[in-house]
């Protein structure tokens, strides 16, 4: 029977109905229900066999696409394709898919979220209380302040119509020039990358990792940003260089920073990294910007739906 590889946690959680849809058209489900991500040979193996995978971070490169004699159509659980070899794809004739909009409000949400984090100290307070302290520090506001943000697909123009509700003054880079239209809508001025860095309070990256956006933020731009200034990337590790990162907040070249991803994942042990962890003004999650339970739902659908059309096509 031909097999539909799924890896992806949320799946396994939310996709028992959605699942049935592509039994019903004869393939069999094999589906990771250990809560935990594959292993990269038992993935590998079970790539092998598959005619078509959903995807989470699992990495798809070339020697293994070439194992994939099967394999018709890969569904990314998600919008980023970098751990996919998508030239690759493209030789071998397998059709890629994405979930794209399915969870960028979850994602703008935990990136607001994060901005009020950084700029009131919550995260470091709150451990100091349950740690029986009870230090008092005094941050920032969102209100009348400025935003950039550095991409505006989906989920950064749902950022844009959050950070208007607060009464931020939204400034926006995309590689792309937006519409006026699609500018009055969100109250957003198209800028260039420097011009955010020179002047936004807030800054708030949605690009995807490319060799073009690799490093894009590193020494160079946080030496343009202001003291103080907050980051936040929830994008892709990679897209901002951490080590950069650890000497501006050790030099007080920003004011904070929040991460929801990193290059390496979870971070690795080095001495510098133990310490960039360590800092009041650097808050780092575990990749969870899209992890709501309503966007969940939303990709296991898409995914499926997506599967299905490329299968069928």
């Amino acid at each position: 029977m031909k097999t539909i590889l799924v890896t992806p946690r949320g799946y396994a959680k939310y996709g028992s109905k959605a699942g049935k849809r592509l039994e019903a058209l004869g393939y069999e489900m094999d589906v990771n229900h250990t809560g935990r991500p594959l292993p990269k040979d038992v993935f590998a193996e079970k790539a092998k066999r598959a005619s078509g995978i959903i995807a989470g971070v699992d990495e798809l490169n070339e020697e293994l696409l070439r194992e994939c004699r099967h394999l018709k159509a890969i569904v990314k659980f998600g919008v980023g394709t970098d751990n996919i070899d998508l030239p690759v794809c493209e030789e071998l004739g397998i059709k890629v898919g994405r979930c794209i909009g399915t969870n960028s409000n979850a994602v703008a949400e935990l990136t607001i979220g994060m901005m009020f984090a950084a700029a009131r100290h919550i995260v470091s307070n709150a451990i100091n209380v349950k740690s029986h302290g009870w230090n008092k520090p005094t941050g920032l506001e969102l209100f009348h302040k400025k935003i950039g943000i550095i991409g505006f697909g989906n989920i950064g123009k749902h950022v844009a119509r959050i950070a208007n509700g607060i009464g931020m003054e939204v400034l926006i880079y995309d590689m792309f020039d937006a519409a006026q239209d699609v500018l009055a809508e969100y109250n957003a001025q198209q800028t260039s990358v420097e011009q955010i860095l020179k002047e936004c309070d807030f800054i708030s990256i949605h690009v995807p990792l490319t060799q073009e956006t690799k490093d894009m933020i590193s020494t160079k731009e946080f030496k343009i940003m202001k003291d103080t200034a907050v980051l936040v990337n929830a994008a892709r590790g990679g897209i901002v260089n951490e080590y950069a990162l650890y000497i501006a907040l050790k030099n007080k070249e920003i004011y904070a920073c929040a991460s929801d991803v990193f290059t390496s994942e979870p971070p690795q042990r080095e001495p510098w990294i133990d310490e960039l962890l360590k800092m009041d003004h650097f808050i780092q999650t575990a990749h969870i910007a899209s992890r709501s339970q309503e966007s969940e739902i939303n990709t296991v659908n898409a995914a499926t739906d997506t599967m299905i059309q490329l299968l069928q096509n």
